[in-house]
């Protein structure tokens, strides 16, 4: 667990229940402050000092609360992130810190959103787990970021992640297939080439950081297909047929190849859910 945040960033935070504590960790625009509330949110959490949540707790904001910078541009205008100069690591840096950034986001969003759903109460303490560890990740790229003379904001970034909260935000199975077993599960499938080419080019230091993530997104896979699974079981849906269904719903763009697939099934997300939505399989 995160050791006890400065108590001037969750100055005038209300604790009262967990849904409330993430929607303010969903608004602050100042990102230690953002970070510090999730950290606290979930020791209270887990040491089970607070509820989960109430009928007075404040609405969702419709986007998350951000700093002036980075500025928000295509992907298509973003810096390259070569690994083979330090500009080119910087940007790549960069890039993972946004990822990091809206993943802590939609972590603190499936809580606070949901929070009225009918799971166990161990569907919150996955989540949460999920926001603490992205938040941990979003620090450390952070830190690297400093050591190498940059900082967060200091490139521009794109938007694209959070458009899977708009499209999913009316429903939790959607949700689960759209942010765990796609988007992170992408992750899983580029972040082993990009370590070796790290370690390559010596960036000992950021590749370290990468191999935290990596086994911990392994991790947030396999919370987002256990639960998939469970409300598939639930609804009497096959798992995999209702993936799918929902990927071609939901996500804008192709699941593409190649495929970690000994990652992805140690997560639980075997070949059966996503060959057929590969692009190279028809």
């Amino acid at each position: 667990m995160a050791a006890a945040p400065d108590p001037r960033l969750i100055e005038g935070v209300s604790f009262a229940t967990l849904r409330g504590a993430c929607v303010a960790a969903l608004a602050a625009a100042d990102l230690d402050r953002k970070t510090a509330i999730t950290d606290e949110a979930c020791r209270r959490w887990f040491g089970r000092r607070i509820g989960l949540h109430a009928p007075q707790d404040p609405p969702l904001p419709t986007r998350p609360g951000r700093p002036d910078k980075p500025e928000l541009v295509s992907p298509r205008t973003v810096s390259r992130r070569s690994v083979h100069t330090e500009a080119g690591r910087i940007a790549l840096i960069h890039a993972l810190a946004h990822i990091e950034l809206n993943a802590i986001d939609l972590a603190l969003d499936i809580v606070a959103r949901f929070a009225t759903e009918a799971v166990p109460r161990s569907f919150f303490d996955g989540w949460m787990t999920v926001a603490l560890e992205e938040s941990k990740h979003f620090k450390l790229l952070s830190r690297r970021l400093g050591a190498l003379g940059s900082s967060y904001g200091a490139l521009p970034a794109h938007d694209g992640l959070w458009q899977a909260v708009e499209a999913t935000s009316h429903d939790l199975s959607a949700r689960l297939a759209i942010v765990p077993l796609i988007l992170e599960a992408r992750g899983l499938d580029v972040t082993p080439s990009l370590l070796e080419r790290l370690q390559t080019v010596g960036d000992a230091d950021t590749a370290a950081i990468l191999d935290i993530i990596y086994r911990d997104e392994k991790k947030h896979v396999a919370i987002g297909a256990k639960w998939f699974r469970f409300l598939c079981a639930r609804e009497g849906r096959n798992p995999a047929v209702r993936f799918q269904a929902l990927v071609r719903e939901c996500f804008r763009g192709d699941v593409k190849a190649p495929f970690n697939d000994r990652a992805r099934a140690e997560a639980g997300l075997t070949p059966t859910f996503y060959r057929a939505l590969s692009p190279l399989s028809s």
